[in-house]
C-alpha cells in the first residue's frame, strides 16, 4: 500500500459530507470539478434498490469543508477512504466522474483491497499533458481575475454537446448555480491539484478488478481518442460509449447511463 498522510486532526476537521441510501452491495459515487453529489441524484435513487449507495462531496464542494492545506487528488482520496471506514464500509465499487475518476484511480491505487470494482465516467487515467497544464494554469488565472460568476458561464455549458444544451437548459443552469456558490480558494485548490496529479496508466494495466468507462463520443474536455487508448487496458473492462454526448451523461444519456451502471453492478454481483 502507498502512504499518502496529511495530520488525522485535520482530517476530521474536513469530513466529507454524503449521502447514504439503500442497502447491499457499497457503491461509492464521486462528482467532478465544480460539481456536488447532488449530480447523482437521479442515479442514487434508480441503484438504491438494490445497493447501498453513496455519493460525497470532496473538499470544498457542497456541504464539506473548505480546503484549509494544500490539496492533492491523493489526499481526496485518503478523506474518502477516512469516510468509508467512519460508515464501516468494508468492500465497495467505486466510479467517478472527471475529477472523481482522479479520485477513484487514486483510491485503487492506494486502497485497492478495499474495492471491488471501480469506474471512469468521462475521465482519464493519463496526467495532464504540457498543454493542458497551461490551460488549467489559465484557469487560475482567470477565475482569480474574473471570479466564479464569470467562470460558471463560460465553464458549464461547453460541457454539453451542443445539440443537448437547449433541451437540457434547466440542467445546465443548476450546475452553473452550483459553480457560482463555489469558494475562489477551493476552486484554484482543486485546478493546481488536477494539474499535478501523477499519470495512473499503471493502475489501469496491472489492476485484477473490473473496471467501467463510460465515454462521451463529443467529450471535449476527455476525447474520444484518448478514452479509446486507455479502456481495453484492464484485462476486466467493461465499455460503454454514449453517441451525440459530451462529458455529462448522466444528464445527456441518463437512461444509457443508469442501464451501463446495472450491467457493471450485475456482473461484480
Amino acid at each position: 500500500m502507498i502512504n499518502f498522510t496529511i495530520n488525522q486532526n485535520t482530517l476530521n476537521d474536513m469530513r466529507l459530507a454524503y449521502s447514504d441510501q439503500g442497502s447491499g452491495l457499497a457503491i461509492v459515487l464521486i462528482h467532478g470539478f465544480c460539481e456536488n453529489k447532488e449530480l447523482w441524484t437521479d442515479l442514487q435513487e434508480k441503484l438504491s434498490a438494490g445497493y447501498r449507495v453513496l455519493t460525497v462531496d470532496l473538499p470544498g464542494h457542497g456541504q464539506s469543508a473548505e480546503v484549509l492545506h494544500e490539496l492533492t487528488i491523493e489526499i481526496m482520496a485518503q478523506m474518502v477512504n477516512e469516510l468509508l471506514e467512519e460508515l464501516a464500509v468494508q468492500k465497495c465499487v467505486m466510479i467517478g466522474h472527471s475529477l472523481g475518476g482522479y479520485v477513484a484511480l487514486a483510491f485503487a491505487e492506494i486502497y485497492s483491497e478495499k474495492l471491488c470494482g471501480f469506474g471512469l465516467f468521462h475521465s482519464t487515467a493519463f496526467a495532464d499533458t504540457e498543454d493542458k497544464k497551461r490551460n488549467r494554469d489559465r484557469t487560475v488565472e482567470f477565475i482569480e481575475k474574473h471570479g466564479m460568476d464569470a467562470f460558471a458561464d463560460s465553464f458549464v455549458a461547453p460541457l454539453f454537446y451542443p445539440k443537448n444544451r437547449e433541451q437540457l437548459s434547466a440542467e445546465i443552469d443548476q450546475l452553473k448555480d452550483t459553480c457560482r456558490k463555489m469558494e475562489v480558494k477551493t476552486v484554484v485548490a482543486t485546478t493546481l491539484a488536477m494539474r499535478d496529479r501523477k499519470d495512473r496508466i499503471e493502475v489501469l494495466k496491472q489492476t485484477n478488478l473490473p473496471v467501467l468507462f463510460i465515454i462521451g463520443r463529443e467529450d471535449n474536455a476527455v476525447p474520444y481518442e484518448k478514452s479509446m487508448e486507455q479502456c481495453y487496458l484492464p484485462e476486466k473492462h467493461h465499455v460503454h460509449v454514449l453517441e451525440e454526448t459530451g462529458h455529462m451523461g448522466m444528464y445527456e444519456r441518463k437512461e444509457e447511463s443508469i442501464k451501463a451502471f446495472r450491467e457493471f453492478l450485475q456482473g461484480i454481483d
